[in-house]
Order: C-alpha cells, then sequence, then structure tokens
C-alpha cells in the first residue's frame, strides 16, 4: 500500500469548453498523473489504439460489466455505450496515483454517487459569448446545433453547486496549472496522509 492515498480527479464542464484541451496539456506537463480511459461499445477507428483511446468492447461484455457493477459510471450516445471502468481506477488509487478523469456533467454527477472520495473540477468559459464563439469556430455545428449546445450549456452550469472547485478556461496552459494547484493541495490534506501520524510517533 502507497504512503500517501491517490484519488479521483473529475474534470467536467459543458461541451466546448476545452476539457479535452486541458487535460491533454495538464498530462503533457504532468505524466505521472494517469488519465482513466473510457470503455465503448463503438467501432474501433484505424488511428485509434486499444486500452489507449478507448477499451472497446461488444455490447454483451459492456452489459455484462453492468450487471457486475464494474463501471463508475455509463451512458448511452448515439447508440453507443460508453463508460468509465471501476478496476482501473481503483487499483491506480490504492497505489497511491492521482487519476484523471475528464467526462460530461451527467457522468461526473453519476461518479459523484458511486465514488465518494473524488475530487470535481467545473472547468468554465470565461463567459457565455466566449463559449458560443469556440463552438462556432469549430465549424462542424448548424445553428440549431449551436443554440441547443448553449442551452445544454446553461443546464449543465446549474449543477456547479455539486463541484469542489472552478477553473475558468481563459487561457489552456494557465487552466492546467490550476488544475494541478488544486491536486497539490488535495494531496497535502490530512485524509491523503495516513503514514504522516504514525510516522511521528
Amino acid at each position: 500500500m502507497a504512503e500517501k492515498k491517490g484519488f479521483l480527479l473529475v474534470i467536467s464542464g459543458p461541451s466546448g469548453v476545452g476539457k479535452g484541451t486541458v487535460c491533454t496539456t495538464l498530462m503533457a506537463s504532468h505524466p505521472q498523473l494517469k488519465l482513466s480511459t473510457s470503455v465503448t461499445t463503438r467501432t474501433k477507428r484505424p488511428e485509434e489504439k486499444e486500452g489507449v483511446s478507448y477499451y472497446f468492447k461488444t455490447t454483451e461484455e459492456f452489459e455484462n460489466m453492468i450487471r457486475a457493477d464494474g463501471l463508475l459510471e455509463y451512458a448511452k450516445v448515439h447508440g453507443n455505450f460508453y463508460g468509465t471502468p471501476k478496476d482501473f481506477v481503483n487499483q491506480q488509487i490504492e497505489q497511491g496515483e492521482i487519476v484523471i478523469l475528464e467526462i460530461d456533467v451527467q457522468g461526473a454527477l453519476q461518479v459523484k454517487q458511486n465514488h465518494p472520495g473524488a475530487v470535481f473540477v467545473f472547468l468554465l468559459p470565461p463567459d457565455m459569448e466566449e463559449l458560443r464563439r469556440r463552438i462556432v469556430t469549430r465549424g462542424t455545428e448548424t445553428q440549431e446545433v449551436i443554440e441547443l449546445r448553449m442551452k445544454n450549456a446553461r443546464n449543465e452550469i446549474s449543477y456547479i453547486h455539486k463541484y469542489d472547485y472552478i477553473v475558468i478556461n481563459n487561457e489552456v496552459q494557465s487552466a492546467a496549472e490550476q488544475i494541478y494547484t488544486i491536486i497539490r493541495a488535495e494531496r497535502m490534506r490530512v485524509v491523503n496522509n495516513p503514514h504522516i501520524e504514525e510516522s511521528m510517533r
């Protein structure tokens, strides 16, 4: 058993806020962190790697994981299942590692119920107009979809009180370092250092 306790850090926020980019930057600067890899029933794309991009499962295998309580959270999106495997997260935490989970708000709320020790960070845009600009800049969404994403974003932000921290993604590197500051602070919590009292006797 590791001297320092590990923990799960959940990063979520509305679509378009830059979760993926911030997490990629965070992991590049701090490769000792562990990124949780999701399970999916979606067909593997040519550029994707098993166990890196996703763990690819059949629908039957995924449903077996649900029945065996093997997922921290899961959802069906566009006909495919996506979920977070419980075993990987628990094993890494037991070894004293910090596991990063980038996920949407609905998934985060499931994790909050199933993994009470997790730390939750809500990534926010500087303002709603900037969020709209980022979604529009993608150039992949129709006006109807943009309006739907904005409506969903406002609904997701209403759950912010269920999170532990907020980080405003004004600039990616800065947002990533703010999240790492949170990690360092959580590392120093008494509950995450059970060996200290014993070592002082």
